[in-house]
């Protein structure tokens, strides 16, 4: 049977020597090293909001949500109109990433942000035990919780806000630059020992583990993408595994959870790495892309000529199409380039700008991008 045993929140501190050191020099590199490479800004945000998708995806799934991306793609709501709940879970964890790309840098990481947090992260959704939602949704849970398959017991609902504040504190104290990812993996452990709310505590850790990243300077606009939830969903069992290592409350135990987060960490920014690599990216996602839309008859053959030249180019404008269009009138070309647009295959780089890059956040070339990124080791879940 589990049961709560207490012990305090400490930042523990490994040997110099240890792997756990090297990963903590390593990934202070990447925080601090500059966005930079080869791929168009504007091509690398639509990554980014790609990889925002999956993340949101991979963390519904962990809590058992069965949805595949492709049947997000297919059944997400453009319009605000809920398909079903199962969407409507991952949407609302897409918004919750947008809310705080929007506002971590003013606000700081405390009760009222995790309060607001939950709120996006359960709105509109049935309570248990039919769906995902919270009777209370943003105040802490007045029952106890026990959690499946641990052996910790979270603590009493009347030691809940105590914990919480330390866990604040812990995260606001000025401690040196060199522990920010231990703190953040620690943060994480502690958060999901509390489970302070009575549900939605797994996608809001998770998503608590984003705004404390970004915080820290692992976000696009300082040089990388940070995809966290890719650390735990790729073996949920092996991550339920390390948390039960740290609910031991021993520094054996904190540190191999440490390790386990920082290492994943890690793999994932250097995934995320290779996409700025123009090369890499064109030849082996934009690319194929493009060949498996036009084999499934999403895009004509006209269409994929001119994606062909899109990728090849990065930015094109119409006098690039010329080949393309022999003996074709300009009027004729710029009439073909705005039904491109309109499908959305193609966008402008800059407002009002006559030159143009491809566009893959639609329906009809994020199949080919998503089985491609599949292809190449940057999916962390199930697509089937």
């Amino acid at each position: 049977m589990s049961k709560f045993i207490h012990y305090d929140l400490e930042l523990v501190k490994p040997d110099f020597g240890s792997t756990i050191t090297d990963l903590i020099i390593e990934l202070d590199y990447l925080r601090r090293k500059e966005l930079g490479g080869s791929t168009h800004p504007k091509i690398f945000f639509q990554l980014k909001n790609i990889f925002h998708t999956l993340e949101s995806i991979g963390s519904a799934r962990i809590e058992g949500n069965n949805t595949t991306i492709t049947d997000f793609i297919e059944n997400k709501s453009e319009n605000g109109e809920i398909v079903n709940e199962n969407i409507l879970e991952i949407q609302n964890i897409e918004r919750s990433m947008s809310f705080i790309d929007e506002h971590i840098e003013d606000i700081e990481i405390n009760k009222i942000f995790i309060s607001e947090l939950h709120k996006h992260i359960v709105k509109d959704l049935t309570p248990p035990p039919i769906g995902e939602g919270d009777k209370r949704p943003g105040f802490y849970r007045n029952h106890d919780i026990s959690i499946t398959n641990a052996l910790h017991k979270p603590p009493a609902p009347f030691q809940i806000d105590g914990y919480m504040d330390e866990l604040f504190n812990f995260i606001s104290e000025n401690h040196p630059p060199k522990y920010d990812l231990l703190k953040t993996a620690l943060a994480h452990h502690r958060f999901v020992w509390v489970h302070p709310f009575a549900n939605g505590n797994g996608r809001t850790v998770r998503l608590f583990t984003y705004a404390m990243l970004v915080k820290q300077g692992f976000n696009v606009n300082m040089g990388r993408i940070v995809n966290p939830t890719a650390v735990f969903c790729n073996d949920r069992d092996l991550y339920y595994k390390y948390l039960s290592k740290a609910d031991t409350g021993t520094k054996k135990g904190l540190i191999t959870w440490c390790e386990y987060v920082l290492s994943g960490l890690k793999t994932e920014i250097e995934k995320i790495d290779k996409l700025l690599d123009y090369s890499f990216l064109s030849k082996n996602i934009l690319s194929k892309a493009i060949l498996y839309s036009k084999e499934n008859g999403q895009i004509n053959d006209i269409e994929f000529q001119v994606l062909q030249i899109a990728i090849k180019k990065q930015v094109f404008q119409a006098s690039d199409l010329k080949a393309i269009f022999k003996g074709k009138h300009s009027a004729e070309i710029s009439r073909n380039l705005k039904k491109l647009k309109d499908k959305n295959l193609i966008i402008s780089e800059k407002e009002n700008s006559r030159k143009y890059i491809i566009s893959f956040q639609n329906k009809i070339l994020l199949k080919g991008i998503i089985k491609a990124l599949d292809e190449n080791g940057f999916l962390p879940i199930i697509n089937e």
